[in-house]
């Protein structure tokens, strides 16, 4: 089906959805619309770990000579945290609760409810996917993409050690629709056998936070990798097949590679480039291997998931001018100073059990996440090193799915999530998958800076989805909005909420409230309709600040 007929016929869906929930949709003030509030429970001794993360900070701030911003407005932090977290703006619902829980602490207590909701192990899952398989849809016949989100949300929901996941993907054997990380193998299938040479340099990326992959050829020419250091690793996956029972080993086959001189082929047995002591003696290749890259003595484990994990808080990696994948090695003397904090939040990640709840926790908590956006009396040169020493939060463009996820996020009161009807998680699936298709995705190599492009903004200014989410109707933010807000004024600040997770500014009320009619009618509807139209093409939408 086309996709303008899929449109076509979801539409006469969407509007008996819409006759079904607008009486009960109707009766809820968006003005005082209130729920409970989280109270999920909180780790004992986090406070102590964020102050040594805190002290840390501190320490690199002197060294630098910089003063760190003034802490951001509570409202910007929850909205940091629901795009990390949840990829979407929070809904009016979520910030009427967050404003009603007046109780110390309350913004941990949102990253820990956050955490424990199940659009966290949804959208997490799928960032964490583009690392280990990408983002192509491979093989359909061997690989499925889709059993290993879906077994990766399972781990998270369940919360699952890290270790244990990782150790999972590498060393589990079974059939690629019934055990969703044998996946993890699978993607890397092409041309009726699996690419050893793709497996070693995926593991060592994701999993290590390293790039070893020019010694494939050749010994890598600016760092101490070699050649038969990276073959060893390639080694591991060599005895990997698939069989009748789905993906194994055969442990009778024997790698080789062919020799670029002598043009034969040389037998290639498994081995690791370096601690040759943390590689077990007994169990398969790729067990061996998943206990080496698992152990608890590799620093490079840990420092991989927490540098992943501050750049898909913060929108870039802790070490600067660094990719996330392309850390140095622990003993570099020559960066220790720029990776303690990897090692303090590293060596916290390893004594709680390799829990990334408890990681995002610390790292949400930490000061540098809930610094403002905005940083005064500094030239160019030196606001740049507020950026990189985090003495500011950075201005990090949001992904497609943010934007979309916000935009839809926007045009409903209540939250969307879970519990939403059908019809509305369908329709918000269809919408968002043809919306990135149109707007671009930035793949796997996703953490980083990203530039806008007009066919972005004329999609976002002349797409068909943001006329349809802006024109207001009885089921639909704008429409609610003007039909119960009291004031001209109340109808701003709602927008400003449901649209930027802010209040307008004194300036900013008082020009919009002058266009919007004082009585309830379609001149109000109309003007509110403008008012979400404007707000989601200002450049503050599409940024995360």
């Amino acid at each position: 089906m086309s996709r303008m007929r899929l449109k076509t016929a979801v539409w006469p869906v969407l509007v008996v959805a819409a006759v079904m929930g607008v009486t009960s949709l109707a009766m809820q003030d968006p003005v005082r619309l209130r729920a409970d509030v989280p109270q999920p429970e909180l780790a004992g001794d986090l406070a102590s770990t964020v102050k040594a993360i805190d002290s840390e900070l501190a320490r690199i701030w002197a060294k630098e000579g910089l003063s760190p911003a003034a802490p951001a407005d509570e409202l910007a932090v929850l909205r940091r945290l629901s795009l990390a977290l949840l990829g979407t703006a929070p809904s009016l619902e979520e910030i009427r609760r967050f404003e009603a829980d007046t109780a110390p602490r309350r913004l941990q207590r949102w990253t820990a409810a956050y955490l424990e909701d199940v659009r966290f192990a949804d959208y997490f899952s799928e960032r964490l996917a583009r690392t280990y398989v990408g983002v192509e849809a491979g093989q359909f016949i061997l690989f499925r993409r889709d059993r290993f989100k879906g077994w990766l949300s399972e781990q998270l929901k369940n919360h699952r050690p890290y270790d244990e996941i990782v150790r999972d993907m590498i060393a589990s054997n079974g059939v690629w629709t019934d055990k969703g990380q044998v996946n993890f193998l699978s993607a890397s299938y092409a041309n009726d056998d699996f690419d050893e040479n793709k497996l070693a340099g995926r593991t060592v990326r994701a999993f290590l936070g390293q790039r070893i992959d020019c010694a494939q050829c050749h010994d890598h020419p600016f760092t101490h990798w070699k050649q038969p250091e990276f073959e060893g690793l390639a080694a591991c996956y060599g005895q990997t097949r698939v069989s009748i029972v789905g993906i194994d080993d055969n442990p009778k086959q024997v790698y080789k590679v062919e020799d670029r001189k002598t043009l034969q082929d040389r037998e290639i047995a498994p081995m690791v480039p370096f601690c040759q002591e943390w590689f077990p003696a007994e169990g398969s290749p790729r067990q061996r291997l998943a206990e080496w890259v698992v152990h608890p003595d590799n620093k490079r484990f840990e420092r991989a998931i927490v540098n992943r994990v501050w750049g898909l808080l913060f929108g870039k990696p802790f070490v600067a001018n660094l990719a996330v994948d392309d850390l140095p090695d622990p003993d570099d003397a020559g960066m220790a100073d720029e990776t303690r904090m990897l090692d303090l939040l590293g060596k916290d990640f390893r004594d709680h059990g390799c829990d990334l709840r408890r990681l995002i926790q610390v790292v949400a908590a930490s000061q540098a996440f809930r610094l403002d956006s905005r940083i005064s009396g500094l030239d160019e040169h030196d606001a740049a090193r507020a950026e990189c020493s985090w003495a500011v939060f950075p201005l990090v463009r949001l992904r497609p799915e943010q934007v979309i996820g916000s935009m839809l996020q926007a045009s409903s009161i209540t939250t969307i999530d879970q519990n939403s009807h059908l019809l509305t998680r369908a329709l918000r699936f269809f919408r968002e998958r043809d919306f990135i298709e149109d707007f671009g995705d930035p793949g796997e190599n996703e953490i980083g800076d990203r530039t806008g492009t007009i066919p972005q903004a004329l999609l976002r200014m002349n797409g068909e989805l943001s006329a349809e989410l802006t024109k207001a109707n009885p089921v639909n933010s704008s429409g609610r909005i003007a039909g119960a807000a009291s004031t001209p004024e109340s109808c701003v600040e709602i927008c400003y909420l449901v649209c930027l997770t802010r209040r307008p500014t004194d300036e900013e009320r008082a020009f919009f409230a002058a266009e919007i009619p004082k009585k309830r009618g379609d001149a109000r509807h109309s003007e509110v309709a403008d008012l979400f139209w404007t707000l989601f093409n200002s450049p503050e939408f599409s940024w995360n600040h």
